[in-house]
């Protein structure tokens, strides 16, 4: 399991259990502006060829929430492969004024094929839909 144990980090969480989830180590900190004040995963690890893709979101300054992703090893969860240095969707200029101002956020976002679907909710005020290549998501990572 992926979670952010801290309120800013990811941890990858092991456990035998559904009930007890002791086993814990951090794998993502956060490492660029817009991920600065905390960041989170949008939703559970998403199995793709390439290995587990996890949306993440990151609040910078101006408490701005965005959406960003990682590549974990498919073996070694705990072995980031790739991230993303820029996020890949943010409050544009007509969604930032709405119950909760500057945010875009997902709670889980689906693989089909090489599309991914990624559902987003906007200022907590209404939600959207966005679709993309895989491959091209992947090779924005770095």
């Amino acid at each position: 399991m992926i979670g952010r144990q801290d309120n800013e980090n990811l941890w990858l969480m092991r456990s035998d259990s559904l009930w007890h989830w002791d086993e814990a180590e951090k794998i993502v900190c956060p490492r660029h502006v817009w991920e600065f004040v905390q960041m989170g995963n949008c939703g559970s690890p998403i199995e793709i060829d390439e290995g587990w893709l996890v949306m993440t979101h990151g609040v910078g300054p101006v408490r701005n929430y965005t959406i960003g992703a990682v590549l974990l090893d498919r073996d070694d969860p705990a072995r980031v492969l790739a991230r993303a240095t820029l996020p890949l969707l943010r409050p544009g200029p007509e969604q930032r004024d709405g119950y909760v101002p500057n945010v875009v956020y997902s709670c889980g976002s689906l693989a089909l094929g090489r599309r991914l679907l990624v559902p987003y909710g906007i200022a907590d005020n209404f939600a959207s839909f966005v679709s993309g290549d895989l491959d091209r998501l992947l090779a924005h990572l770095g």
